[in-house]
Protein backbone atom coordinates (compact mmCIF):
# COMPACT_ATOMS: atom_id res chain seq x y z
CA UNK A 1 0.00 0.00 0.00
CA UNK A 2 2.48 2.43 0.63
CA UNK A 3 4.85 1.39 -2.06
CA UNK A 4 1.57 2.07 -4.37
CA UNK A 5 1.27 5.48 -2.72
CA UNK A 6 5.03 6.88 -3.22
CA UNK A 7 4.62 5.78 -6.88
CA UNK A 8 1.35 7.87 -7.34
CA UNK A 9 3.07 10.82 -5.87
CA UNK A 10 5.74 10.36 -7.66
CA UNK A 11 3.75 9.98 -10.85
CA UNK A 12 2.08 13.64 -9.42
CA UNK A 13 5.31 15.24 -9.52
CA UNK A 14 6.07 14.10 -12.58
CA UNK A 15 3.31 14.95 -14.23
CA UNK A 16 3.48 18.44 -12.28
CA UNK A 17 6.61 19.24 -13.27
CA UNK A 18 6.03 18.31 -17.40
CA UNK A 19 5.18 21.64 -18.23
CA UNK A 20 7.92 23.10 -16.38
CA UNK A 21 10.02 20.85 -18.42
CA UNK A 22 8.34 20.97 -21.69
CA UNK A 23 9.21 25.28 -21.56
CA UNK A 24 12.85 24.48 -20.80
CA UNK A 25 13.17 22.84 -23.41
CA UNK A 26 11.54 24.91 -25.92
CA UNK A 27 13.94 27.48 -24.17
CA UNK A 28 17.34 25.64 -24.76
CA UNK A 29 15.91 24.39 -27.95
CA UNK A 30 15.34 28.34 -29.00
CA UNK A 31 19.15 29.61 -27.67
CA UNK A 32 20.53 26.80 -29.06
CA UNK A 33 19.38 27.52 -32.42
CA UNK A 34 20.41 31.20 -32.60
CA UNK A 35 23.94 30.13 -31.56
CA UNK A 36 24.35 27.97 -33.97
CA UNK A 37 25.94 29.98 -36.80
CA UNK A 38 29.06 30.69 -33.61
CA UNK A 39 28.88 27.19 -32.01
CA UNK A 40 32.55 26.73 -32.25
CA UNK A 41 33.10 30.16 -31.48
CA UNK A 42 31.03 30.02 -28.52
CA UNK A 43 32.99 26.28 -26.91
CA UNK A 44 35.90 28.03 -27.52
CA UNK A 45 35.00 31.65 -25.72
CA UNK A 46 34.24 29.30 -22.98
CA UNK A 47 37.13 28.08 -22.45
CA UNK A 48 39.19 31.43 -22.76
CA UNK A 49 36.57 32.58 -20.00
CA UNK A 50 37.30 29.90 -17.41
CA UNK A 51 41.31 30.66 -18.28
CA UNK A 52 40.91 34.41 -17.77
CA UNK A 53 39.19 33.74 -14.30
CA UNK A 54 41.65 31.53 -12.64
CA UNK A 55 43.90 32.66 -9.72
CA UNK A 56 46.58 31.39 -7.46
CA UNK A 57 44.33 32.03 -4.86
CA UNK A 58 41.93 28.98 -3.67
CA UNK A 59 39.03 30.85 -2.34
CA UNK A 60 39.30 33.35 -5.69
CA UNK A 61 38.57 29.89 -7.34
CA UNK A 62 36.45 28.21 -5.18
CA UNK A 63 34.16 31.61 -5.88
CA UNK A 64 34.58 32.51 -9.78
CA UNK A 65 33.76 28.52 -10.46
CA UNK A 66 30.54 28.59 -8.05
CA UNK A 67 29.60 31.47 -10.65
CA UNK A 68 31.01 29.17 -13.98
CA UNK A 69 28.93 26.52 -12.78
CA UNK A 70 25.42 28.95 -12.78
CA UNK A 71 26.27 30.85 -16.24
CA UNK A 72 23.17 31.86 -17.50
CA UNK A 73 22.30 31.72 -21.21
CA UNK A 74 25.16 34.60 -22.12
CA UNK A 75 23.44 36.02 -24.37
CA UNK A 76 26.38 39.19 -24.22
CA UNK A 77 28.98 37.17 -25.55
CA UNK A 78 26.53 36.02 -28.29
CA UNK A 79 25.95 39.44 -29.60
CA UNK A 80 29.75 39.85 -29.86
CA UNK A 81 30.14 37.05 -31.67
CA UNK A 82 26.88 37.15 -34.34
CA UNK A 83 27.93 40.55 -34.59
CA UNK A 84 31.27 40.14 -36.17
CA UNK A 85 29.88 36.66 -37.94
CA UNK A 86 27.67 39.04 -39.56
CA UNK A 87 29.99 41.91 -40.40
CA UNK A 88 33.39 39.80 -41.35
CA UNK A 89 35.55 37.48 -40.09
CA UNK A 90 35.62 36.53 -36.50
CA UNK A 91 39.02 37.33 -34.81
CA UNK A 92 41.49 37.59 -31.47
CA UNK A 93 39.87 40.68 -31.06
CA UNK A 94 36.23 39.58 -31.05
CA UNK A 95 37.42 36.57 -28.14
CA UNK A 96 39.07 39.12 -26.05
CA UNK A 97 36.01 41.58 -26.51
CA UNK A 98 33.26 38.87 -25.16
CA UNK A 99 35.40 37.74 -22.55
CA UNK A 100 36.34 41.60 -21.20
CA UNK A 101 32.33 41.98 -21.62
CA UNK A 102 31.79 38.97 -19.74
CA UNK A 103 33.79 39.45 -17.05
CA UNK A 104 32.99 43.27 -16.30
CA UNK A 105 29.33 42.36 -16.54
CA UNK A 106 29.30 39.66 -13.79
CA UNK A 107 31.23 41.84 -12.05
CA UNK A 108 28.75 44.80 -12.51
CA UNK A 109 26.23 41.66 -11.41
CA UNK A 110 28.19 40.61 -7.98
CA UNK A 111 28.31 44.01 -6.96
CA UNK A 112 24.80 44.23 -7.47
CA UNK A 113 24.09 42.18 -5.37
CA UNK A 114 25.99 43.91 -2.71
CA UNK A 115 23.98 46.80 -3.21
CA UNK A 116 20.66 45.35 -3.74
CA UNK A 117 21.54 43.22 -0.30
CA UNK A 118 19.95 40.53 -2.46
CA UNK A 119 20.67 37.12 -1.04
CA UNK A 120 19.89 35.27 -4.88
CA UNK A 121 20.63 35.14 -8.40
CA UNK A 122 19.19 33.03 -11.14
CA UNK A 123 17.50 31.04 -8.29
CA UNK A 124 21.01 30.49 -6.10
CA UNK A 125 22.26 31.95 -3.17
CA UNK A 126 24.42 34.99 -4.33
CA UNK A 127 27.97 35.46 -4.08
CA UNK A 128 27.21 37.80 -1.29
CA UNK A 129 24.73 35.65 0.46
CA UNK A 130 27.53 32.61 0.94
CA UNK A 131 30.44 34.15 1.46
CA UNK A 132 29.37 37.89 2.35
CA UNK A 133 29.63 41.32 1.28
CA UNK A 134 33.43 41.71 1.69
CA UNK A 135 34.05 38.67 -0.37
CA UNK A 136 31.42 39.44 -3.42
CA UNK A 137 33.05 43.44 -3.63
CA UNK A 138 36.74 41.70 -3.81
CA UNK A 139 35.72 39.53 -6.08
CA UNK A 140 33.94 42.32 -8.49
CA UNK A 141 37.06 44.26 -8.21
CA UNK A 142 39.51 41.72 -9.47
CA UNK A 143 36.95 40.73 -12.11
CA UNK A 144 36.89 44.11 -13.14
CA UNK A 145 41.08 43.94 -12.81
CA UNK A 146 41.20 40.83 -15.17
CA UNK A 147 38.93 42.57 -17.58
CA UNK A 148 41.55 45.42 -17.77
CA UNK A 149 44.47 43.50 -18.04
CA UNK A 150 43.05 41.60 -20.65
CA UNK A 151 42.38 44.54 -22.70
CA UNK A 152 45.81 45.81 -22.08
CA UNK A 153 47.47 42.57 -22.75
CA UNK A 154 45.82 42.40 -25.77
CA UNK A 155 46.54 45.74 -27.43
CA UNK A 156 42.13 46.38 -27.44
CA UNK A 157 42.24 49.91 -26.45
CA UNK A 158 39.27 50.32 -28.44
CA UNK A 159 37.33 47.87 -27.17
CA UNK A 160 38.36 49.08 -23.22
CA UNK A 161 37.11 52.18 -24.15
CA UNK A 162 33.78 51.36 -25.50
CA UNK A 163 32.89 48.68 -22.51
CA UNK A 164 34.31 51.11 -19.75
CA UNK A 165 31.76 54.00 -21.23
CA UNK A 166 29.56 51.31 -20.50
CA UNK A 167 30.21 50.49 -17.42
CA UNK A 168 30.17 54.61 -16.54
CA UNK A 169 27.04 54.71 -17.74
CA UNK A 170 25.87 52.23 -16.15
CA UNK A 171 26.76 53.51 -12.88
CA UNK A 172 25.08 56.74 -13.68
CA UNK A 173 21.60 54.91 -14.57
CA UNK A 174 21.75 53.03 -11.06
CA UNK A 175 22.45 56.07 -9.22
CA UNK A 176 19.86 58.50 -11.22
CA UNK A 177 17.59 55.74 -10.41
CA UNK A 178 18.12 55.56 -6.42
CA UNK A 179 17.85 59.64 -6.47
CA UNK A 180 14.77 59.70 -8.17
CA UNK A 181 13.43 56.51 -6.27
CA UNK A 182 13.80 57.94 -3.37
CA UNK A 183 11.30 60.93 -4.21
CA UNK A 184 8.93 58.86 -6.35
CA UNK A 185 8.19 61.09 -8.97
CA UNK A 186 10.17 59.27 -12.11
CA UNK A 187 8.58 60.55 -15.18
CA UNK A 188 8.41 59.15 -18.56
CA UNK A 189 11.56 60.82 -20.24
CA UNK A 190 13.82 59.78 -16.98
CA UNK A 191 12.47 56.50 -16.84
CA UNK A 192 13.88 56.08 -20.18
CA UNK A 193 16.91 57.58 -19.83
CA UNK A 194 17.67 55.37 -17.01
CA UNK A 195 16.79 52.19 -18.67
CA UNK A 196 18.84 53.02 -21.58
CA UNK A 197 22.28 53.72 -19.10
CA UNK A 198 21.29 50.73 -16.70
CA UNK A 199 20.41 48.16 -19.28
CA UNK A 200 20.90 49.28 -22.47
CA UNK A 201 24.40 50.72 -22.74
CA UNK A 202 25.64 47.16 -21.69
CA UNK A 203 24.11 45.28 -24.59
CA UNK A 204 24.65 48.46 -27.36
CA UNK A 205 28.73 47.84 -25.81
CA UNK A 206 28.31 44.12 -26.91
CA UNK A 207 27.24 45.15 -31.13
CA UNK A 208 29.60 47.68 -30.65
CA UNK A 209 32.75 45.78 -30.14
CA UNK A 210 31.40 42.84 -31.74
CA UNK A 211 31.81 45.39 -34.84
CA UNK A 212 34.67 47.01 -33.99
CA UNK A 213 36.92 43.65 -33.63
CA UNK A 214 36.40 42.89 -37.48
CA UNK A 215 37.33 45.90 -38.12
CA UNK A 216 33.76 47.20 -39.17
CA UNK A 217 32.94 50.69 -40.96
CA UNK A 218 32.48 53.89 -38.38
CA UNK A 219 29.08 54.36 -39.93
CA UNK A 220 28.36 50.18 -39.24
CA UNK A 221 30.11 50.11 -35.73
CA UNK A 222 27.39 52.93 -35.05
CA UNK A 223 24.30 51.33 -36.75
CA UNK A 224 25.23 48.06 -34.67
CA UNK A 225 25.45 50.17 -31.70
CA UNK A 226 21.94 51.78 -32.07
CA UNK A 227 20.96 47.99 -32.70
CA UNK A 228 21.66 47.27 -29.02
CA UNK A 229 20.46 49.87 -27.49
CA UNK A 230 17.05 49.45 -28.97
CA UNK A 231 17.44 45.55 -27.73
CA UNK A 232 18.52 46.71 -24.80
CA UNK A 233 15.48 49.15 -23.95
CA UNK A 234 12.83 46.36 -25.68
CA UNK A 235 14.77 43.71 -23.44
CA UNK A 236 14.22 45.81 -19.95
CA UNK A 237 10.60 47.15 -20.59
CA UNK A 238 9.69 42.92 -20.97
CA UNK A 239 11.53 42.53 -17.75
CA UNK A 240 9.62 44.94 -16.45
CA UNK A 241 6.37 43.16 -17.55
CA UNK A 242 7.20 40.66 -15.91
CA UNK A 243 6.06 41.78 -12.30
CA UNK A 244 2.76 42.30 -13.47
CA UNK A 245 2.53 38.88 -14.92
CA UNK A 246 0.94 35.87 -12.85
CA UNK A 247 3.55 33.88 -11.15
CA UNK A 248 3.09 30.19 -11.72
CA UNK A 249 3.70 29.31 -7.95
CA UNK A 250 1.59 31.93 -6.25
CA UNK A 251 -1.15 32.62 -8.85
CA UNK A 252 -0.92 36.32 -8.48
CA UNK A 253 1.74 39.18 -9.98
CA UNK A 254 5.46 39.29 -7.91
CA UNK A 255 4.77 43.07 -7.80
CA UNK A 256 8.73 43.18 -6.62
CA UNK A 257 9.15 46.37 -7.94
CA UNK A 258 6.27 48.01 -6.45
CA UNK A 259 7.55 46.35 -2.84
CA UNK A 260 11.12 48.12 -3.76
CA UNK A 261 9.32 51.26 -4.58
CA UNK A 262 10.76 51.31 -8.34
CA UNK A 263 8.60 53.10 -10.79
CA UNK A 264 8.83 51.30 -13.97
CA UNK A 265 6.73 52.14 -17.23
CA UNK A 266 3.96 50.44 -16.63
CA UNK A 267 3.53 52.39 -12.85
CA UNK A 268 4.68 55.90 -14.74
CA UNK A 269 2.40 56.14 -17.42
CA UNK A 270 -0.82 54.77 -15.55
CA UNK A 271 -0.10 57.77 -12.84
CA UNK A 272 0.69 60.24 -15.64
CA UNK A 273 -3.22 59.30 -17.07
CA UNK A 274 -5.08 59.61 -13.90
CA UNK A 275 -6.36 62.36 -11.87
CA UNK A 276 -4.70 64.36 -9.16
CA UNK A 277 -6.09 62.09 -5.81
CA UNK A 278 -5.67 58.93 -7.21
CA UNK A 279 -2.03 60.04 -8.24
CA UNK A 280 -1.65 60.98 -4.64
CA UNK A 281 -3.39 57.71 -3.06
CA UNK A 282 -0.92 55.28 -5.23
CA UNK A 283 2.32 56.85 -4.36
CA UNK A 284 1.10 57.26 -0.82
CA UNK A 285 0.49 53.32 -0.96
CA UNK A 286 3.93 52.74 -2.80
CA UNK A 287 5.58 55.43 0.19
CA UNK A 288 3.65 54.07 3.04
CA UNK A 289 2.77 50.16 2.13
CA UNK A 290 4.78 48.66 -0.36
CA UNK A 291 5.50 45.90 2.33
CA UNK A 292 2.05 45.13 2.30
CA UNK A 293 0.62 42.25 -0.03
CA UNK A 294 -2.83 43.70 -0.35
CA UNK A 295 -1.58 47.12 -0.98
CA UNK A 296 0.70 46.23 -3.62
CA UNK A 297 -2.13 44.11 -5.43
CA UNK A 298 -4.14 47.08 -5.19
CA UNK A 299 -2.04 49.09 -7.43
CA UNK A 300 -1.06 46.40 -9.58
CA UNK A 301 -5.00 46.43 -10.21
CA UNK A 302 -4.80 50.57 -10.69
CA UNK A 303 -1.68 50.23 -13.58
CA UNK A 304 -3.91 47.48 -15.43
CA UNK A 305 -6.87 49.00 -15.33
CA UNK A 306 -5.14 52.51 -16.43
CA UNK A 307 -4.05 50.75 -19.59
CA UNK A 308 -0.31 50.47 -17.84
CA UNK A 309 0.58 47.24 -19.43
CA UNK A 310 -0.45 47.67 -23.03
CA UNK A 311 1.30 51.30 -22.94
CA UNK A 312 4.29 49.72 -22.07
CA UNK A 313 3.96 46.29 -24.33
CA UNK A 314 3.28 48.71 -27.73
CA UNK A 315 6.69 50.46 -26.54
CA UNK A 316 8.38 47.50 -26.05
CA UNK A 317 7.92 46.55 -29.71
CA UNK A 318 8.49 49.68 -31.07
CA UNK A 319 11.82 48.85 -29.67
CA UNK A 320 11.69 45.64 -31.27
CA UNK A 321 10.75 47.07 -34.39
CA UNK A 322 13.70 49.31 -34.58
CA UNK A 323 16.29 46.67 -34.07
CA UNK A 324 14.67 44.20 -36.39
CA UNK A 325 15.03 47.29 -39.05
CA UNK A 326 18.56 48.18 -38.34
CA UNK A 327 19.48 44.58 -39.42
CA UNK A 328 18.11 45.28 -42.76
CA UNK A 329 20.71 47.16 -43.54
CA UNK A 330 23.48 44.39 -43.47
CA UNK A 331 23.24 41.50 -45.89
CA UNK A 332 21.40 38.34 -45.43
CA UNK A 333 23.10 35.60 -43.62
CA UNK A 334 22.96 32.93 -41.20
CA UNK A 335 24.33 35.30 -38.26
CA UNK A 336 22.09 37.92 -38.87
CA UNK A 337 19.02 35.51 -39.43
CA UNK A 338 20.03 34.43 -35.05
CA UNK A 339 19.81 38.29 -34.24
CA UNK A 340 16.48 38.61 -35.90
CA UNK A 341 15.73 35.41 -33.81
CA UNK A 342 17.53 36.74 -30.11
CA UNK A 343 15.76 39.78 -31.02
CA UNK A 344 12.16 38.23 -30.90
CA UNK A 345 13.28 35.56 -28.11
CA UNK A 346 13.77 38.89 -25.87
CA UNK A 347 10.38 40.16 -26.86
CA UNK A 348 8.62 36.92 -26.43
CA UNK A 349 10.46 34.92 -23.34
CA UNK A 350 8.44 33.55 -20.64
CA UNK A 351 11.21 34.48 -17.79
Amino acid sequence: MNRCRVKLITALYIIKLLPLCWKIFQLMSTIDTIKAPIINEMNQFEVQFKASMKSNIRLLNIVTNFILRRKGKQMRPMLVFLTARMLGDITKHTYTAASLIELLHTATLVHDDVVDESYERRGFFSINALWKSKVAVLLGDYLLAQGLLLSVDNDAFDLLRIVSEAVKEMSEGELLQIQKSRRLNITHDQYFEIIRKKTATLIAACTACGAKSVDASKEDIAKMKEFGECLGIAFQIKDDLFDYQYDAKTGKPSGNDIKEKKFTLPLIYALANTNTLQRRKIINTIRLHHKNKKKVEEVIKFVKSSGGIDFATEKMNEYKQKALDILTFFPENDARNSLQNLVEYTTNRKK
